[in-house]
């Protein structure tokens, strides 16, 4: 049987052998799915709309806020299943899986945002971050610096020492690692999700929430308080993250490239959240709240002890700390 092969059919063939020849990158642009815990009201929400414009050559970012894709706390196994692409993580989360990490989330560790940020760029920092890509298998792109985490109250009773919050119900997020952040204050703990946490306070289900000042007003949770206590406990951040698997998949200059988008974003929102904080204490004054600082070291000095006696800290790698404390 003769058979003829026309020009048509070879360049068939050849557009159909280019194209199995090309990695999946390049054949179609691929979704990652971004899952987090805030508002589309929050400084981060438009953080991730600046990375997805500085990455959207190469990938199409979809964002799903307010745990609308996963349930608060869930994300982290998600991205470890390979069930998710990115998510916004809390240290938190990542210390129930490395112990040692329980050293970032305790209170009065880092002292504002340019010591957090100069902490994860350097030596130490990378030393933590591969302890997370090692035993839970995700990478870490950044923290996510999103206010100082301050003590917010329904009942107008004055606060000046840990043990004024003795009773009080202070709604924490679930895990053991934030129940022991607000027993270092001398609160009583309760784990409530984020999203609950306004009804809670209407209803009295709780009498607090500790939470940095641009979420209070983006959870309009000064609505239903009678005032702000200054504690400055915790410089709050999360990480931005990535799933292991896609980040593998991308390549090098990919990945720097990602990572260089990562950076841009994260330090934007960082200034942003600054600036915010300087703002909204004075508003939230004017708005009615009674907005104090109380005995700062005597809540240091509480927390301190709380931590070093607690088995968590057991698990610090040793001489972490005093690298933290020594940092500029």
């Amino acid at each position: 049987m003769n058979r003829s092969i026309d020009r048509r059919t070879l360049l068939g063939a050849g557009a159909a052998l280019a194209a199995a020849a090309l990695p999946a990158w390049a054949q179609a642009q691929p979704t990652l799915r971004f899952a987090a815990v805030f508002s589309d009201k929050d400084i981060r929400a438009d953080m991730m709309k600046m990375f997805a414009k500085e990455v959207e050559a190469d990938f199409k970012l979809e964002t799903h806020l307010n745990s609308t894709l996963f349930r608060q706390g869930t994300e982290l196994v998600a991205l470890q299943r390979d069930n998710l692409e990115m998510g916004n993580i809390a240290p938190q989360d990542f210390a129930k899986q490395v112990p040692a990490w329980s050293l970032l989330t305790a209170a009065y560790v880092f002292r504002d945002a340019n010591h957090l940020t100069a902490f994860f760029a350097s030596e130490a920092g990378a030393q933590m971050k591969k302890m997370v890509e090692d035993q839970v298998k995700v990478k870490i792109l950044g923290p996510t610096f999103f206010g100082t985490r301050h003590v917010g109250l329904k009942p107008k009773k004055k606060i000046s020492v840990p043990a004024d919050l003795a009773g009080v119900k202070l709604r924490m997020p679930p895990g053991d690692a934030w129940q022991l952040l607000g027993r270092s204050l001398g609160a009583n703990p309760t784990p409530m999700a984020y999203a609950e946490t306004y009804t809670g306070l209407q209803t009295g289900a709780v009498d607090g929430q500790d939470n940095p000042l641009p979420n209070i007003q983006n959870m309009k949770f000064n609505e239903v308080m009678s005032q702000i206590v200054l504690t400055s406990h915790l410089v709050a951040f999360d990480l931005l993250t990535v799933n292991l698997k896609t980040w593998n998949a991308m390549g090098a200059a990919k990945q720097r490239a990602f990572q260089a988008a990562a950076d841009k974003a994260i330090a934007w929102s960082t200034a942003e959240h600054q600036k915010r904080e300087a703002e909204l204490a004075e508003s939230f004054r004017k708005g009615g709240l009674d907005v104090y600082v109380p005995n700062i070291g005597a809540f240091r000095e509480h927390a301190q002890k709380v931590y070093l006696a607690s088995d968590e800290a057991k698990a610090w790698p040793p001489g972490m700390l005093d690298k933290i404390n020594a940092m500029k």
